[in-house]
C-alpha cells in the first residue's frame, strides 16, 4: 500500500473513534409512592403503574370487554393503577378471573362456552388456555376432521383462499409456457 493510503486509513480510524456516540443513560421509571413495581396476576407479570382496565389485557385470554367486566365484578375502578391494589383486592381479582360467571360476568364473554368435556361455560387464561387449545387441535387431528388435516398440513383452516395467500416464497402466479425455466429447461446462448 502506498503512504497516502495508509495515512487515509489512519485518519478514518481516528474519525471513527472520535465519532462514537456516548452511551445514553438508562431510562429510569418513576417510582410512585405506595405502588408496587410488578404485580403477578393470573401467571402474568404486569407493571404496577398501568391502569387496571389496560393491565388485564396483558393476561392471555382476556380482551377489552372482559377486562372491564372483570374489574367491575371485582368491585375495582378500571382507572386505578394495578400496583395500588392490596393483597385482598388482588386475591378477589384472581378469583373473578378464574370464574367470571360466578361473579356476574355475562356468559357470552367467556372463551369456552359449552365445553365439550363438561358441557358448562367456563373461562380459560394463560397456560390453561394454551394447553386446552393444543389439546383441541390434537383431538381434531386424531379423529381426522377437515380442520385437523388443515392444521397438520400447515394450511389455512378457516376457509381462506390459497391461490395467492399463504405462499412461502415471493412469487405469486405461474410462469408462462415459453419461458422454459418453469418447465425445468434452461436456454443456451444463441438459442431462441
Amino acid at each position: 500500500m502506498g503512504v497516502k493510503r495508509v495515512k487515509d486509513l489512519e485518519k478514518r480510524k481516528g474519525k471513527k473513534e472520535k465519532e462514537k456516540p456516548e452511551k445514553k443513560p438508562e431510562r429510569k421509571r418513576k417510582v410512585i409512592e405506595g405502588i408496587r413495581g410488578i404485580v403477578r396476576v393470573a401467571e402474568s407479570d404486569i407493571r404496577g403503574e398501568i391502569k387496571i382496565g389496560v393491565a388485564l389485557l396483558k393476561v392471555k385470554g382476556i380482551g377489552k370487554s372482559l377486562s372491564r367486566g372483570i374489574a367491575i365484578a371485582a368491585g375495582l375502578d378500571t382507572e386505578a393503577m394495578i400496583g395500588s391494589l392490596n393483597d385482598e383486592q388482588l386475591k378477589k381479582l384472581e378469583e373473578v378471573i378464574k370464574d367470571p360467571i360466578k361473579y356476574g360476568v355475562p356468559f357470552h364473554m367467556v372463551n369456552r362456552r359449552r365445553d365439550p368435556a363438561t358441557g358448562e361455560d367456563r373461562h380459560l387464561v394463560s397456560s390453561d388456555l394454551r394447553f386446552t387449545n393444543k389439546g383441541d387441535i390434537d383431538f381434531m387431528r386424531k379423529i381426522r376432521v377437515y380442520k385437523g388435516i388443515r392444521h397438520e398440513l400447515g394450511l389455512p383452516v378457516r376457509g381462506q383462499k390459497t391461490r395467492s395467500s399463504f405462499r412461502k416464497g415471493k412469487r405469486v402466479g405461474v410462469m408462462k409456457k415459453g419461458r422454459g425455466i418453469a418447465r425445468g429447461k434452461t436456454r443456451e446462448r444463441g438459442e431462441k
